[in-house]
């Protein structure tokens, strides 16, 4: 803080950043490579989405996704993991409870050989 006030009272142009371009902490992904693969290993089996679309969701909270993972080895957080899911395409949906007819024995493994098809 101390060189930048003297490059002030010096009477130089401030750069308009608060920081050098690289300063900072540095993202927990970057610091743990294996972050990522075991949290898409954590969502994929239960990924819920339109198999036509390229819009994928989870209904995994967060928080359970993140304490699977600190037992896991990976110290995240939360709002880390929700990053994460955002950086990868992932909406965070809440269950909603529906009343629907009676479902196919099926459904499931119909959905399962859609996703595995599908071309995205």
């Amino acid at each position: 803080m101390s060189r930048g006030c003297l490059e002030l009272e010096a009477g130089e142009e401030p750069l308009g950043r608060a920081r050098r371009v690289g300063g900072g902490r540095r993202r927990l992904v970057d610091l743990d490579p294996g972050l990522r693969p075991a949290l898409q290993a954590l969502v994929e089996p239960d990924q819920r989405g339109d198999p036509m679309s390229p819009l994928r969701w989870t209904t995994k909270s967060t928080r359970k996704l993140a304490e699977e993972l600190t037992r896991q080895g990976h110290r995240v957080y939360p709002d880390t993991v929700a990053d994460i899911l955002r950086a990868e395409g992932f909406s965070l949906q809440a269950n909603a409870k529906t009343l629907e007819g009676r479902q196919h024995p099926d459904r499931d493994a119909q959905f399962a050989y859609i996703n595995q098809h599908s071309t995205l």
